[in-house]
């Protein structure tokens, strides 16, 4: 398991990429680059919104909370559709059981829901490392709305670079994204 070290928090305020206020407009300009590539989110209420616009996502991390609170019943429903898998992982840390996850997501043939157990919130990280070049992965950024991401060489040395600041043995965390 990986801990976020508390003088790494400050790293994580400012979003990754371009915040997006529409689904429409994030889908619209994550479209323009590889349409074939997979599309992973990152949240509830991101993962609701994407579906909503009508482009449901091949991979969906979730922990039926938004803010540290309960999502609504209706986004609820509504993410925790089809193929779902269930991980542990704590707040403040990203375990192999969501690193494995998200590589046999991103391997399957069919969309898959994680559903963590604990919290989502560092999920971004590695799904940017387990996503092949030229994926697009979204998330919320609290108060703001969705922030898009393609997965480039840039994104991935970038959180591959965060993740080995991380309280942890980051190679064994990350042994199934590598292999």
């Amino acid at each position: 398991m990986l801990t976020l070290p508390t003088a790494l928090r400050a790293a994580f305020k400012e979003p990754f990429g371009p915040v997006y206020t529409e689904a429409e407009a994030l889908l619209a300009d994550a479209s323009s680059e590889e349409s074939t590539a997979p599309l992973v989110a990152v949240g509830d209420v991101v993962t609701f919104y994407l579906r909503r616009a009508g482009r449901p996502p091949d991979v969906a991390v979730i922990d039926g909370k938004t803010k540290r609170e309960a999502v609504s019943d209706e986004i609820r429903r509504a993410v925790e559709t089809g193929r779902l898998v269930e991980v542990t992982n704590d707040p403040g840390t990203i375990s192999r059981a969501l690193v494995a996850a998200l590589r046999d997501a991103l391997d399957a043939d069919e969309p898959t829901t994680i559903l963590v157990e604990g919290e989502e919130d560092l999920a971004t990280l590695p799904a940017v490392l387990a996503a092949p070049l030229g994926s697009t992965v979204v998330y919320g950024q609290p108060d703001e709305g969705m922030v898009r991401l393609t997965v480039d060489e840039a994104a991935k040395t970038e959180m591959r670079d965060l993740l080995a600041r991380f309280d942890g043995d980051t190679a064994a965390v990350l042994a199934p994204i590598e292999a």
